[in-house]
């Protein structure tokens, strides 16, 4: 049975931006929780959430936040699992506050760090994560690959024929 993946996001106004990683996650047939916590304003649920979360069956944390985006950080610095950080474009900076609040880690606590808004990649790296250890997830990653490919060509033979008419 696969590890679960946490999707922790600082506000439940992220969850529309969030709602894309939760529904990638679950077509892989990955069990998914969903939590609101603040590195600010909860640090201390975060921190235990995080410590325990290893224990409680997770593989992965994805943490969403916006503006000073500390939540990656802080779960980062409470586990040894892999942490996907997902920066919200939430304040006048256009998301790169979060961006950078979320990328630029210290030395031993890294988060990996998708684009703003990035919510489908986080789903998609959490998955080849756990595809490491998991060959069924590894087979419907590799269909899901093959399907982008063949959706490209299509797109690719389309446009070559609006070309001819020209």
């Amino acid at each position: 049975m696969s590890k679960k993946v946490a999707v922790i996001m600082g506000s439940d106004s992220d969850f529309p931006i969030i709602s894309g990683a939760v529904k990638k996650l679950k077509s892989f047939g990955i069990t998914v929780e969903v939590h609101v916590m603040s590195a600010h304003r909860t640090p201390r649920q975060a921190v235990a959430f995080s410590e325990h979360a290893k224990e409680n069956g997770f593989g992965v944390i994805i943490a969403a936040a916006g503006k000073a985006a500390h939540l990656a950080g802080i779960l980062a610095a409470h586990t040894t699992l892999p942490v996907i950080g997902i920066p919200i474009k939430s304040s006048a900076l256009d998301g790169l506050d979060a961006l950078l609040a979320t990328v630029q880690m210290p030395s031993g606590v890294p988060v990996a760090t998708v684009a703003i808004d990035g919510a489908s990649n986080a789903a998609v790296l959490a998955v080849q994560i756990l595809a490491i250890t998991d060959t069924q997830l590894a087979q419907k990653l590799e269909y899901m690959k093959k399907e982008m490919e063949e959706e490209v060509q299509r797109k690719d033979t389309a446009l070559q024929m609006q070309a001819e008419a020209l």
